[in-house]
């Protein structure tokens, strides 16, 4: 192997130890060491491209060791996803206690989650339509055709044959074990589904035998806090990840790709800004400071923005809403699930509605046409239920809208090298859209907040990790 090859791949591991002894030795929130980990990567992965050609073996030999980290911290997310969705709304439906405060309670979240969505796919029409965004004339390079080769392969067949009842269908777990698995492109929806079956269950089985329901109920709170510590030891990993994937990033991203798609990632934060403003609109609305919502919850915003993960930052979500925000914890637990799964206003909202919008012209379609509208804003509203809340979730829910509009998936594709940089900000939207829920729900049903001086407390702005 060439010297260069051992050389970057001691220099990684050396900055790994590096951030670790800094860590070590400084008692930081992990919102700091997260952002440490993304300005060592972006050095570190800046440097590589500055020093070797783009298409160099040694180079990419280098980023195939250094994925090891990247990828593998992005797996330990993907492995929980299904297990921490399955107890987090298993956890929230048995604390209830109460099986018909269940439909309030999800009737309220889901109906927030979905008319945010809602709002977020209008704003990403109007958006595409002010910045003149066209998928006219992108070229379609070797990179992104086998991108686009690899998504009709894996996705488009399994989802796009598919009716709208159909998708309906396949939320029903018809084997729930296989479904935990992923088995399925909506597999995460029908582990929700199964998950809350089984609470009511187990509040059914506590009100006719107290002593069984109660051992069962036990068992489901030591299932979740056995999970939390599974959680907990991957979170720690996150700087380290963070490092590797930005690296990554860095080295792949060239100018000509920043320039090309420059305006779509501006029009994406600017929708993004738009939907944060909207969220604190309907705080305000239902009596509630934004601004101190804001600062409260950042810290978890922050590890959304660099994890990508909406799944891995329920943990977090929950702690926030109970801990800072006085939210019961019963709705805290439905909102933080439920959002990662249902509703996401950046990537099932946003994303897919300005793709689709784009893409519309080159079919001969009328972006601004008031019937196309309504329907794309529809579409995206209901295929937003059961989006994964994983890095690649707004792809997912991009295959879904475009074929459902009769609309070409290649732009999926091409933006797939720009993806890393939206989805930081699509992830804390999402997360955001998930708390806002979660606050509202709580104002509505209890006319309070639960525990008003735990919302109006002036705490540090500190990621709130804690494990007892």
């Amino acid at each position: 192997m060439p010297v260069a090859f051992f050389f970057n791949t001691i220099l990684f591991i050396i900055l790994l130890v590096v951030m670790g002894l800094i860590f070590k030795f400084n008692d930081w929130s992990l919102a700091r060491k997260v952002f440490i980990g993304l300005l060592f990567g972006a050095i570190f992965g800046f440097s590589l491209h500055m020093i070797y050609a783009a298409d160099s073996p040694v180079l990419k030999q280098s980023i195939a060791w250094f994925d090891i980290v990247g990828s593998g911290y992005v797996a330990l997310l993907q492995m929980t996803v299904m297990p921490l969705v399955f107890i987090s709304i298993l956890s929230a439906i048995t604390r209830l206690h109460d099986a018909s405060a269940l439909g309030k309670i999800s009737i309220l979240t889901i109906g927030i989650l979905l008319f945010t969505t809602m709002i977020a796919a209008c704003i990403g029409v109007i958006i595409v339509n002010i910045f003149g965004l066209s998928a006219v004339g992108m070229v379609q390079g070797v990179a992104e055709t086998e991108r686009l080769n690899l998504l009709e392969t894996h996705y488009t067949s399994r989802i796009s044959d598919l009716t709208f009842p159909q998708i309906i269908l396949s939320f029903i777990p018809r084997n729930p074990f296989a479904d935990l698995t992923g088995a399925n492109p909506t597999s995460i929806m029908a582990v929700v589904i199964f998950a809350t079956l089984l609470g009511v269950a187990a509040i059914q089985l506590a009100r006719d035998d107290v002593h069984r329901g109660t051992n069962v109920l036990s068992a489901v709170n030591i299932l979740q806090l056995w999970i939390m510590k599974l959680i907990f030891l991957i979170i720690r990993l996150t700087p380290y990840g963070v490092f590797a994937l930005i690296t990554k990033m860095v080295w792949l991203s060239d100018t000509g790709t920043f320039v090309n798609f420059g305006f779509f990632i501006i029009a994406s934060y600017i929708a993004m800004a738009i939907m944060f403003v909207v969220h604190g609109s309907l705080l305000a609305i239902f009596g509630i400071n934004p601004f101190r919502f804001s600062v409260k919850v950042f810290p978890v915003l922050a590890f959304a923005f660099t994890s990508r993960s909406s799944a891995a930052s329920i943990p977090m979500n929950i702690e926030t809403q109970t801990q800072r925000l006085g939210v019961p914890q019963a709705i805290a637990g439905f909102s933080a699930a439920f959002g990662a799964t249902i509703g996401q206003n950046g990537c099932a909202g946003i994303y897919p509605t300005m793709l689709a919008t784009m893409i519309a012209p080159t079919m001969g379609i009328n972006p601004l046409d008031s019937i196309w509208i309504t329907t794309l804003v529809g579409v995206v509203t209901l295929s937003s239920i059961g989006v994964a809340g994983v890095g690649g979730g707004a792809t997912f829910a991009a295959l879904i809208v475009l074929p459902a509009m009769g609309l070409p998936i290649t732009l999926a594709a091409l933006l797939i090298s720009i993806e890393p940089l939206i989805d930081m900000g699509r992830t804390a939207l999402n997360v955001n859209g998930a708390m806002t829920a979660g606050v509202i729900t709580s104002k509505i049903l209890g006319k309070k907040i639960k525990d008003k001086r735990l919302f109006d407390k002036h705490d540090k702005c500190e990621l709130p990790i804690t494990e007892g």
